[in-house]
């Protein structure tokens, strides 16, 4: 079956121009979701790659309408490359923290977008919306599923910065082991003396745990400028 048949004979300008849109709109709906929780791959780079995996796929269908409107041509064969290149992006957006790791959610729904992109780009509008849908579910609801079923399994990501780099970190360890959160992994950063050093700790937190109020006692203990507690996806 020849695949230029399958939506429409001829892929227009303003096909191409509505398709753009829809894939641009895909990627600001669920990046919108990762930068709502300061994920590192948020609201423009999702954008970016939906936008970028539909005109792909507009490519690979008009390419053949231009060059043998008799033939067919394999819109697949770019699309292909598409699945896989993403996986350079992806990982990027993985952190490995200690023997932990962090933003695999991120790096998933790098890939997701991708796809749902590439749908948008062949005319599957209902499919893409649906997959849509599926993908903030998961996002947005099945997260809150997880922490019920497993409310001892709460993980967390904290962030502590100080003021220079001749703060030391422990006091805020010690707090942090007296609360009775278990410290997964620890990195250290230490910038410039403007920036000061950066301690970021993977962390189990229990249930009984209230992780802001630990994190505003550290904050209180001296030297610390800010602490960030983020999620672990």
């Amino acid at each position: 079956m020849n695949i230029l048949n399958m939506n429409t004979s001829v892929l227009t300008e303003f096909d191409m121009i509505i398709r753009l849109c829809l894939g641009f709109t895909a990627g600001a709906i669920i990046g919108f979701e990762r930068s709502s929780r300061r994920q590192v791959a948020g609201l423009r780079t999702h954008i970016l790659i939906a936008t970028g995996a539909t005109l792909l796929m507009l490519l690979s269908i008009y390419l053949p309408q231009q060059i043998n409107p008799e033939r067919s041509g394999d819109p697949g064969r770019i699309a292909a490359q598409v699945v896989s290149g993403i996986g350079f992006l992806g990982a990027g957006a993985i952190i490995r923290l200690g023997n932990n790791i962090h933003g695999l959610t991120t790096a998933a729904s790098l890939w997701f977008i991708a796809a749902v992109g590439l749908v948008i780009g062949a005319g599957m509008f209902i499919i893409a919306a649906i997959a849509i849908g599926l993908g903030l579910l998961t996002l947005l609801f099945l997260h809150k599923i997880e922490r019920r079923i497993f409310p001892s399994q709460r993980f967390k990501l904290l962030e502590i910065f100080y003021k220079d780099n001749n703060s030391s970190a422990k006091n805020a360890l010690d707090i942090i082991k007296t609360s009775g959160i278990e410290i997964q992994s620890e990195d250290i950063n230490q910038g410039s003396k403007d920036k000061g050093t950066k301690l970021r700790l993977l962390v189990r937190v229990p249930a009984t745990v209230d992780i802001a109020a630990v994190a505003r006692t550290i904050k209180a203990s001296g030297q610390v400028r800010r602490v960030e507690i983020k999620e672990k996806y």
